[in-house]
């Protein structure tokens, strides 16, 4: 087993580098991110709902992320609705726009797209914001960082515990020309 710089054991099957934690709300979005062992998250930004996809493709370049874990929201029993298919819909427009910013043939980080379970996530956070005694006015300057960070904090736990990424993986959409329909 090799170890890190920090003298820290790398997680069998995870390369060591910084992962971006996301929380997508239908007005704003909160950024968090590791530091390059993945043991801790911190928040970075909460950033308007219309520039973030932009914003995390940015951050992710800037900090040659490896991963970007997307909060999904699902109901108690598991089930999906109109929020999650938005966190999906977000997560689509990122992978896309990440992977037309770094082509595989330029050798640049590709970060990998993650979907990461995050039910109540909002709710803790509101909660974790009133027992820290910060004003409720106050929590929707901060409440969607700490989302990100609870999300990204999870699948940093996650990774540790099971040696493997957390979540789910955000798969490229076919490209267009690759439809068998001229077949026909």
């Amino acid at each position: 087993m090799t170890s890190t710089p920090a003298g820290m054991p790398d997680a069998p099957g995870i390369p060591r580098g910084v992962r971006l934690g996301v929380d997508v709300g239908d007005v704003r979005v909160g950024l968090a991110r590791s530091d390059l062992d993945g043991l801790i998250a911190t928040p970075i930004e909460t950033l308007e709902r219309d520039t973030a996809v932009r914003r995390v493709a940015e951050e992710a370049r800037e900090l040659e992320a490896r991963a970007i874990m997307i909060g999904l929201p699902r109901s108690l029993d598991g089930t999906e609705r109109a929020a999650a298919q938005k966190a999906r819909d977000f997560a689509a427009e990122l992978l896309v726009l990440l992977r037309a910013d770094a082509p595989e043939a330029t050798g640049a980080v590709r970060a990998e797209v993650r979907m990461i379970d995050e039910r109540l996530t909002t709710v803790t956070a509101h909660q974790a914001l009133h027992r820290s005694g910060r004003k409720g006015r106050k929590h929707r300057q901060v409440v969607d960082q700490v989302a990100a960070v609870m999300i990204l904090q999870q699948a940093l736990d996650t990774e540790r515990a099971t040696g493997a990424r957390a979540g789910e993986l955000v798969e490229e959409p076919p490209t267009l020309g690759t439809s068998h329909e001229e077949d026909r």
